[in-house]
């Protein structure tokens, strides 16, 4: 059992962060990382063609062991999941009258381009609610989306963890039941992946995409994706010159090459190189290969656990799905709270939480203890109705 993590992070002790969901801090490692390759780049003579891929080669290894994935060239860099979802519409097939599967209150990045595709090709957006109460919500939300999927279905596009409340969908339920449609599965993975297990082989998606500040604890503006074999050939939304085959060859790039490099490499951005970004992602996720996975989530379980048993007791109204993740959860206060005087606490004991609709958004990591979730449930109790 992993113990706690915090000195590895640069986190006042005075701080309760329950916030990974919002936004990952940095390891000490990642920054140290950043810092190295920023002066690097101030003496550019030190930088070598063999610099503009071996980072890169090495990072896409690293994400292809976190997720299972045998083939590395199936591994894009990107920069957003909003640039990730945008390479897998434009080359998912969707015919007229078919339908485009999403969940309700899907975060933007994973839904305005479905919207886009809808609305260009004569498709119709299918929203798959949640049930009502909050008991067996994963459960019983995962049963409405295998529900809604038929030989109409073009695709089925979803995270693994909603980034709101946390439910956590049975994704190798929903994947089988896509395939025996016909329809494409395709994942945001920014929730889950790095803290909860996800393995490519096993859940078999076309796509998954994910954000690099978050679970996967890397700076902003990087990300990566895993393309199936749905995608082999498929047309990128940018055209740059290091996609290309031969493109590490610097005097024959002007000799220009109608073929891709192989498999996913054709999806990953423009200055993909970052050698600054590179530098702390891998840094970012040779921390959390070394931790496992695995590891990571039962460390949250441990620590969680009673303060869950607590809020629950409170009047707080939570997920009791077998599955339900402990790095992200949401929390329905119901009637027993008073909204503001819950605020006015939290702020007093420096805890971060995210507020969502009725909920609180709860998201420890190896960094927090049972001490922290101890804090929480004191402003819950002061911020109960008498």
């Amino acid at each position: 059992m992993l113990a706690c993590q915090k000195h590895l992070f640069d986190l006042p002790d005075n701080v309760v962060y329950l916030n990974g969901a919002y936004m990952s801090p940095s390891l000490k490692a990642v920054s140290d990382a950043g810092i190295a390759a920023i002066q690097k780049k101030a003496r550019p003579f030190n930088i070598t063609t063999e610099d503009f891929f071996e980072p890169v080669e090495k990072l896409k290894a690293a994400f292809a062991q976190l997720v299972n994935v045998p083939q590395v060239q199936r591994i894009a860099i990107i920069p957003s999941v909003s640039y990730g979802m945008a390479n897998a519409a434009r080359n998912t097939p969707v015919q007229r009258g078919q339908t485009i599967l999403l969940m309700e209150e899907q975060f933007p990045s994973n839904y305005y381009i479905w919207e886009r595709v809808a609305a260009e090709k004569g498709a119709k957006l299918k929203i798959i609610s949640p049930p009502p109460h909050a008991a067996q919500r994963a459960v019983e939300w995962t049963a409405r989306v295998c529900e809604a999927i038929t030989p109409q279905t073009a695709v089925v596009a979803m995270a693994h963890v909603h980034w709101a409340d946390g439910t956590v969908f049975d994704l190798q339920e929903i994947g089988a039941r896509a395939r025996a449609c016909g329809a494409a599965l395709i994942i945001d993975g920014t929730q889950s992946v790095g803290v909860l297990p996800f393995d490519v082989q096993a859940i078999q998606p076309d796509a998954l995409i994910c954000a690099g500040y978050k679970w996967l604890l890397g700076p902003y503006s990087i990300g990566l994706a895993y393309y199936g074999p749905l995608f082999d050939n498929g047309v990128p939304i940018e055209e740059n010159w290091i996609n290309r085959e031969e493109s590490h060859i610097f005097q024959k790039l002007a000799q220009y090459q109608p073929e891709y490099r192989p498999l996913a490499t054709r999806y990953s951005v423009g200055e993909q190189s970052n050698f600054i970004l590179v530098a702390m992602m891998q840094a970012a996720l040779q921390q959390i290969l070394a931790w496992n996975v695995e590891a990571i989530q039962a460390y949250c379980q441990k620590i969680s656990g009673a303060a869950v048993e607590e809020m629950q007791a409170l009047g707080l109204i939570l997920d009791q799905s077998p599955n339900r993740a402990a790095h992200l959860f949401g929390a329905r206060l119901g009637p027993y709270f008073h909204l503001e005087r819950l605020r006015e606490a939290l702020l007093a004991h420096q805890v971060y939480v995210s507020f969502r609709g009725d909920a609180i958004r709860i998201a420890p990591y190896v960094y927090n203890t049972e001490g922290d979730l101890e804090i929480l449930i004191a402003c819950l109790r002061q911020a109960a109705f008498q």
